[in-house]
């Protein structure tokens, strides 16, 4: 089928000018000049003064915790703990789930909540007697388990934390509290939804993607234990966005030979893109590894989850195999541990361009670490968001100087260094053009400034989710930009991102969503001339 996209703005985002866009059969056949094109049995579709740019592709998230999300206790907008039992208590009034079912809750902040704290075991205990509990930061490497919860884990007072994480008690007893690897590992445990539970999770999950202009996903940590799931998902044939997944070093080949097909190439719009690893936690919740302490700390500087020479074992595995590697780095102190293996890894006669490293979230990432991520070709994908939903917070856990530069990508602009964004949804929603502002403008929540070097043009913040997401996946040949020869892949939105104040960003709609010339989502809503 041949379309004509003609009658408002086009962005190319490949640096051209273009007055209209023709397309057949799912790609770009001409981008340029209307009265210059082959339009002989095209469908002329008029923009009505809308902008035509490149479909985003999304750096880094969880699709399936995003599916999850819709059949679990929301608490984002809870402000103490009272709200949040209160919650809890409404899901199980509501929803009625059976007794002894495990329910998850998901999306506090302690920095949100009247009490500046994390609850404890016994305050889930008395919102859902009978349940086990399990409460998930809105980070996702924290959380609190209710007694029922530990004790179905096998959870102990001598029971030592994993390497990498902690358990917390108090006077000898557990608060039910626990951080990265700990949390992680016991959260693997609990018994996961099955693919009838959460079929309809799943297409609503995709369309809250799609209802923001992107057609590409990630599943930022695909586990073993998530191989039934999957193969339920593709079966059904209800995915349509491009879906790509990471695998720990551990569970990749498991899950490759359970999908062979998405590994040379996609199997029903699914890929297996590579491995993924974690070197720290998170700066809000205080367990990003630092170089140097906290403020108000002598001695704390987060830590780390990996020892350098399991990092190394990855970056190895990753390379051998040819396949990406992404690594979680939120400290300057983690991202100094992936320079290290993958300096040592070259050293060691290994080509790292093979696993095309990306650093993921890079919050504190140094500007004098700035040319080693360079010279080694690691691809940072930065989480700009941060400064709006969590800057106020990193000013006080960091200081000033620090926290200026939270998301440094005024600098890799700078530095001449390819990056790309995300908000790792569900942690913050997959609002491109929130993210886009958050960027140029660096404003947090309280109305500070936070860095002003590192704000970026507009135009570079769009080529972070479009063309460089594009050259991130390895996929810039056939998405990105619009481009002849490439998909058809389009957002439309309701006025251009490059001719309004960046203050206004937050408030472009987006009107539609066009894979490979197919539309999968459009707001029914007229768009204004």
């Amino acid at each position: 089928m041949k379309v004509l996209y003609t009658n408002g703005d086009i962005l190319t985002m490949d640096g051209r000018e273009a007055g209209a866009v023709l397309t057949e059969d799912g790609r770009i056949t001409a981008a340029g000049r209307a009265d210059e094109m082959d339009r002989a049995g095209a469908e002329i579709v008029d923009l009505e003064g809308c902008t035509l740019m490149p479909a985003f592709i999304d750096g880094h998230s969880h699709f399936s915790a995003v599916a999850n999300g819709f059949v679990q206790i929301d608490l984002e907008a809870c402000r103490s703990f009272r709200e949040i039992g209160e919650a809890i208590r409404r899901f199980i009034r509501d929803r009625k789930p059976a007794k002894g079912s495990w329910l998850t809750a998901r999306g506090y902040d302690p920095w949100r909540l009247e009490e500046k704290s994390h609850p404890d075991r016994e305050m889930l205990d008395r919102a859902a007697p009978g349940y086990p509990v399990i409460l998930q930061h809105q980070s996702g490497h924290v959380g609190v388990f209710n007694t029922m919860a530990l004790e179905l884990l096998g959870v102990r007072e001598d029971t030592q934390a994993p390497e990498g994480g902690m358990i917390e008690k108090k006077d000898g007893r557990l608060t039910g509290y626990m951080e990265e690897n700990a949390f992680i590992q016991y959260q693997k445990k609990i018994p996961a939804a099955g693919w009838e539970e959460l079929r309809e999770a799943y297409v609503l999950a995709q369309r809250r993607y799609l209802s923001h202009g992107i057609v590409s996903v990630q599943e930022g940590l695909m586990t073993k234990e998530m191989e039934g799931l999957y193969q339920g998902l593709l079966a059904s044939g209800i995915l349509q966005v491009d879906l790509t997944a990471y695998a720990s070093p551990e569970d990749y080949g498991i899950l490759a030979a359970a999908f062979p097909g998405a590994v040379s190439g996609r199997d029903r719009h699914f890929r297996l893109g590579g491995m993924k690893i974690f070197l720290d936690g998170s700066p809000q919740g205080r367990t990003a590894w630092m170089r140097e302490p906290y403020e108000g700390e002598k001695d704390y500087n987060g830590y780390g989850t990996m020892e350098d020479s399991q990092v190394e074992a990855a970056a190895e595995q990753a390379c051998r195999a040819g396949v990406q590697l992404l690594a979680h780095c939120n400290g300057d102190a983690a991202a100094a541990q992936l320079i290290r293996a993958l300096a040592h890894v070259r050293k060691e006669g290994m080509q790292i361009s093979r696993c095309r490293p990306v650093l993921i979230h890079g919050q504190l990432l140094g500007a004098d670490q700035l040319e080693a991520v360079k010279e080694l070709g690691i691809m940072p994908s930065f989480f700009p968001a941060h400064v709006y939903y969590w800057g106020d917070v990193h000013l006080k856990n960091f200081g000033l100087e620090r926290a200026a530069h939270i998301s440094p990508a005024g600098s890799a602009l700078k530095a001449g260094i390819p990056f790309t964004f995300h908000q790792d949804t569900p942690v913050v929603d997959c609002d491109m053009l929130e993210t886009v502002w958050c960027a140029a403008v660096r404003r947090t929540k309280e109305g500070t400034i936070l860095g002003p070097d590192e704000r970026i043009p507009v135009e570079e913040g769009l080529k972070a989710v479009t063309a460089n997401s594009a050259l991130q996946y390895g996929e810039a040949e056939m998405r990105g930009t619009v481009t002849p020869g490439k998909y058809a892949d389009f957002t439309i939105l309701d006025r251009n991102p490059l001719k309004i104040p960046p203050d206004e960003l937050p408030a472009v709609r987006v009107m539609q969503t066009i894979r490979r010339g197919e539309t999968l989502w459009k707001r029914e809503e007229i768009c204004p001339v």
